[in-house]
């Protein structure tokens, strides 16, 4: 009888550290603002106020690598799966279905991303995908998403996702929630990366992450979020797919509670260490076969 007290203790112990609202997360709110095509090489030149005072408050590398090729849904796919293509299946732009054979299936069928992980383990988390590019919500675990909202109309569109993802915020104070913006991208290919019209459209852009970040406040949980900013691949010319650093390097930004003021950090990063590092955050125990590793470095 003893032990079978004991064993129910142990039990609700457990469930107390990885539970939603456990103290012993490193925050319970975990909002990251991706950019389809953002660059590293263009965050020294680029007008970014907002993400700026995110990387002088938290920690930062301009070196996170995508996978091969460094194409759209390849490279969101390792993002939220933490695993490379080889694991997760994913081989071309616009898969809407893995090219090979997944490495691991989940409950849904399919492979397990931070957001299949989150459900599992703290079933009660509010969780949401936002994106201007249909195609993520087929290199994830969708089912597992508890709010999606697609924002298909292109001349509009990065404006009605940022009112989305603030009003989602202020009204429902999520555990996880990815904001995509597809414009940068669309901009690289239309006008060339690295040009005045790719730097106007980022400097947009960060006035929309500034607005995302005013929202925290509003809803009240600033203090107790932690802010990635992060992308898929970079680009060369109109283009990207290719294995040089422009299209290949990305950005990886990460500030907010618990995270320290450690200005650039030099650890390697991949693509698919994004789904560790946030599975890290929540105390999450990680499917077998993702090969992600968390960047515990940047945490008090």
């Amino acid at each position: 009888m003893f032990m079978k007290k004991l064993a129910v203790f142990i039990g609700l112990v457990c469930f107390c550290v990885t539970g939603i609202y456990a103290k012993g997360w490193k925050a319970e709110h975990v909002v990251m603002i991706a950019f389809d095509g953002w660059g590293a090489y263009s965050v020294p030149k680029a007008d970014i106020p907002n993400i700026r005072r995110m990387m002088d408050e938290g920690c930062y590398t301009l070196k996170k690598r995508s996978v091969l090729p460094s194409s759209s849904a390849i490279n969101w796919a390792s993002m939220f799966n933490g695993a490379p293509t080889e694991v997760h299946g994913y081989t071309k732009w616009n898969s809407r279905t893995p090219e090979i054979p997944s490495a691991a299936l989940n409950s849904h069928g399919v492979f397990p991303t931070i957001y299949s992980i989150l459900q599992e383990q703290c079933p009660e988390a509010e969780t949401a995908c936002m994106a201007e590019w249909e195609g993520i919500k087929y290199v994830i675990d969708s089912l597992a998403v508890g709010y999606w909202n697609l924002v298909s109309d292109y001349k509009n569109h990065p404006e009605r996702l940022c009112e989305t993802a603030v009003d989602y915020i202020k009204e429902r104070k999520p555990a996880f929630v990815a904001v995509c913006f597809d414009q940068l991208d669309h901009t690289g290919h239309a006008e060339g990366h690295d040009t005045p019209a790719y730097y106007d459209t980022l400097k947009r852009l960060d006035g929309y992450a500034g607005r995302i970040l005013t929202a925290l406040k509003e809803a009240g949980i600033y203090d107790d979020t932690i802010v990635i900013f992060t992308a898929d691949h970079g680009g060369i010319n109109k283009g990207h797919g290719g294995k040089t650093l422009q299209e290949m390097e990305v950005p990886f930004i990460i500030a907010g509670k618990n995270v320290k003021k450690g200005g650039e950090f030099s650890e390697s990063m991949m693509q698919y260490d994004t789904a560790a590092t946030i599975a890290y955050i929540f105390g999450l125990k990680c499917p077998q076969a993702w090969v992600g590793r968390p960047m515990v470095q940047v945490f008090k």
